[in-house]
């Protein structure tokens, strides 16, 4: 049975994050650092901001805020990448997270040709907590921030 998730809603800030499956690394070199934050721009910053991020060895874990696919916003989604993901997506939270789940494929097939290692890299499915107040906003930049 798949577990119940948050979705991912336009305006709403959240706290996502992950591990590697059992344990193992996501990070292997200083470079993948870059690589997983480049990867997540090139599939995610048509549909999120980015506020905070941490990155370790086994996890990270990333602040993000859910742009409004509202098209007359600066910071609306553009809608050239979701409407390919409209296809089999036709809510706007699946579309965010069909956009983070090519982000994790994408990421992990780079990283088990770079390990030869093969099969999931991360846990299934990513965590995420909606952010419901400021005060729990600003005691998770502090989380994210000290955590390393």
């Amino acid at each position: 049975m798949k577990p119940l998730l948050v979705p991912l809603e336009a305006g709403k800030f959240y706290h996502i994050f992950n591990r590697g499956n059992n344990g193992d690394n996501l990070f292997y070199k200083n470079d993948n650092h870059l690589f997983f934050l480049r990867k997540l721009d090139e599939y995610l910053s048509e549909y999120i901001e980015l506020y905070a991020y941490c990155l370790l060895p086994n996890h990270f874990h990333l602040l993000v805020r859910i742009k409004d696919a509202d098209t007359n916003s600066k910071n609306a989604w553009h809608f050239q990448n979701a409407k390919r993901l409209e296809l089999n997506h036709p809510n706007p939270e699946d579309i965010v997270s069909a956009a983070f789940h090519r982000f994790f494929t994408s990421y992990a097939k780079a990283i088990n040709k770079q390990q030869n290692r093969h099969g999931s890299l991360f846990e299934n499915p990513f965590k995420r907590k909606v952010i419901e107040n400021t005060s729990y906003l600003a005691n998770l930049v502090f989380y994210i921030h000290s955590n390393p």
